[in-house]
């Protein structure tokens, strides 16, 4: 479908009647303007309204008969944030949504004659002001754009605001991997630069939040030995348990079992390790964080803190500040902003991104523009310290941050969510990789008596060979002689990132099994156990 002029435009303000236009590029009525401005890369929707709160934009573009499908298509949309192993290509749903991108293609991947494959696609460029999705029937498709404050409609008080920039793309003779591969760059033309390869180790998936400065220094050490032979140094990353409350504030000292945060960072550059550190910055449930006032809480729930408060944003900059400057950490993995601003899960979240009924302090921004200035503090108050987004909403962390975690989380212990959360994450945001952000696909866990070594092997393999940072998780007592010659071999790969792969079969198989590595050979992968899906034991609860 060539880009163009809506079909139909409906405007839903709060507690008011829908209005509704035809075919116009200007939609103006009762205080409430919505303009379409083509340009150079689709189409901006600038949006106003003096006294009316607003809540949605809805527009509509039909099919010509020429633009009909003439053949079976499948259709792909992406996540609001992480995948958590839903991420497939399906048949036409007309009630399915998408977040920020659709892309409808006949063929198969994995037959590699391109010739006559068609593969159009409809998204919005990166750091929007709404949040968008979109619906594809056999008709045409349709892009809403959530213009709320939370849960109520946002107070534009005249404001100009642009909302979002449509893009449609449609590409031919190419794989339907290319044509998602190229329409990501067009959604995102200026994402962060790195100037190294990233990879390394993460402590999470072995110490489960049970670590001490020890510890991380000896974790450093191992990490420092298997990437011997690397081209550049790997980082170590701090997760959840340095700080005084699991998953909590304050920020500004460690626990007994971390007394000294500025200097573990500087043990951990004399061995020869790069380090990192996670931090979740808007919960303060046990009210411990130094000077915040009641005002600074979100009205949804007090136990988080409001980012469309000045006072919070200040807040996030000193942390922040605080871990770069002043304690040299080189790497923050900032974690939970989208549970803690929004009170979902990315899995739990539908068409609407949270429910009615809240607001946040400042009520003149939309909730896409309150993130985005969450994202933007982090970012300017770092300096030159890698940003490593986790639980951030993608669309709008692309340019935001250097890498972004695009997937729920792997495990030490369980190899279906392993398979589920990284396989299947790696294989459909891949495209992303370097046009967002670069796109972490989660740890290799390595614990001893847990998962086998043979299934973990290929993960760490394929994770490796994608090009894309990739980090283990290795307790101790894990390493022995049957894996430490194979992950001497893979932190060597990783730490140079030349290596490309994409899943030839991601179009039938959620957790694509046969890969092309390098453009030349074909990798088959094999992620069942011999009794098929794991997942479900009776009487314990499902895993995501």
């Amino acid at each position: 479908m060539k880009i163009r002029i809506p079909n139909h435009i409906t405007i839903y303000r709060e507690n008011q009647p829908p209005m509704n236009f035809v075919e116009t590029d200007c939609c103006e009525e009762e205080g409430v303007t919505v303009q379409l401005l083509q340009n150079a890369r689709g189409i901006a929707v600038q949006v106003c309204s003096i006294a009316d709160p607003l809540c949605y934009v809805r527009l509509r573009w039909n099919y010509t008969d020429e633009e009909m499908p003439k053949e079976a298509v499948k259709v792909l949309g992406d996540a609001w944030e992480r995948g958590y192993g839903d991420l497939e290509w399906r048949g036409i749903v007309p009630d399915r949504f998408m977040p920020w991108y659709a892309v409808v293609s006949n063929g198969s991947d994995a037959v590699q004659d391109y010739q006559g494959r068609h593969t159009e696609c409809f998204g919005v460029g990166v750091q929007p002001n709404a949040m968008c999705f979109w619906q594809h029937d056999t008709c045409g498709v349709t892009l809403w754009m959530d213009l709320r404050n939370g849960g109520e409609g946002v107070q534009l008080n005249g404001r100009t605001l642009e909302a979002a920039t449509v893009i449609f793309k449609d590409y031919w003779n190419i794989s339907a991997f290319d044509a998602v591969c190229r329409f990501c760059k067009e959604m995102s033309p200026l994402p962060l630069c790195i100037n190294h390869p990233v990879y390394g180790a993460n402590n999470w998936y072995y110490a489960y939040g049970n670590s001490s400065h020890e510890e991380i220094l000896k974790d450093s050490q191992i990490i420092k030995a298997l990437s011997k032979d690397a081209d550049n140094c790997p980082y170590m990353v701090i997760d959840d348990g340095w700080q005084p409350n699991l998953t909590d504030a304050p920020w500004d000292v460690g626990n007994a079992r971390f007394p000294d945060m500025k200097r573990l960072a500087q043990q951990m550059r004399d061995i020869g390790v790069r380090p990192g550190i996670w931090i979740r910055y808007l919960r303060d449930e046990k009210r411990q964080a130094k000077g915040v006032k009641s005002e600074w809480r979100m009205m949804r729930d007090e136990e988080f803190l409001d980012p469309s408060h000045p006072e919070v944003l200040r807040y996030v900059a000193d942390t922040t500040k605080r871990l770069v400057q002043e304690w040299r950490y080189e790497l923050i993995k900032h974690d939970f902003s989208t549970y803690d601003i929004f009170g979902k899960w990315g899995y739990q979240i539908r068409e609407q991104i949270t429910p009615d009924g809240w607001h946040f302090f400042d009520r003149t921004k939309t909730s896409a523009e309150i993130v985005l200035g969450f994202y933007r503090t982090i970012l300017e108050s770092a300096g030159n310290a890698l940003i490593l987004g986790c639980n951030c909403i993608s669309h709008l962390c692309a340019g935001l941050v250097h890498l972004n975690r695009v997937g729920d989380d792997t495990s030490g212990i369980s190899w279906s969510r392993t398979k589920k959360m990284g396989v299947n994450t790696l294989a459909f945001r891949l495209p992303q990789d370097g046009a967002f952000y670069r796109a972490d696909a989660d740890c290799v866990g390595i614990k001893p008596n847990a998962i086998a070594w043979e299934k973990n092997k290929i993960w760490m393999q394929l994770l490796a060979d994608s090009g894309t940072p990739a980090f283990l998780s290795i307790e101790p007592a894990a390493l022995n002689s049957e894996n430490k010659g194979d992950i001497l071999q893979a932190m060597k790969i990783a730490s140079c990132q030349r290596n490309r792969v994409r899943p030839l079969d991601w179009m039938e198989n959620c957790y694509p099994e046969v890969w092309l590595k390098n453009d030349t050979e074909i990798c088959r992968f094999h992620w069942m156990d011999e009794w098929g899906e794991g997942r479900f034991a009776p009487g314990e609860e499902m895993l995501v």
